[in-house]
């Protein structure tokens, strides 16, 4: 199920991220508007907009957040085996997984390196 959550959720966030989507999008909000008059702007006409903006938001907030999350990960992991990989301080691996006060804590260190890099330069 989670494979084919992540195929559908990757389609749709290909397929709305594309111009063409906009241009639909456009469309319907552009006819929506244009039959305002034939229903005399009534409360079932509006509410046809927002019924339909409401869910379609609410359905695309948790495809975005998987994708992003899938995204975030991957990243991390490529990172995370750059860093492993190569010269640079082995701390930093996992370090997302840090609360917001350790990893400021990190950043400063990181400044004072390259201070005293540049010093010693």
């Amino acid at each position: 199920m989670e494979n084919a959550f992540n195929r559908m959720a990757e389609a749709v966030a290909r397929a709305t991220g594309r111009p063409w989507a906009f241009a639909l999008c456009l469309a319907s909000v552009l006819i929506w508007g244009g039959t305002g008059p034939v229903f005399h702007y009534s409360e079932t006409w509006q509410l046809v907009v927002n019924t339909g903006t409401t869910i379609i938001t609410f359905l695309m907030v948790f495809l975005i957040q998987n994708t992003q999350n899938r995204d975030g990960a991957a990243l991390q992991a490529k990172l995370d085996e750059l860093i492993r990989s190569g010269h640079a301080k082995n701390d930093f691996i996992g370090i997302e997984h840090l609360t917001e006060a350790e990893v400021e804590e990190f950043r400063a260190r990181c400044v004072e390196a390259k201070r005293r890099q540049m010093a010693d330069a």
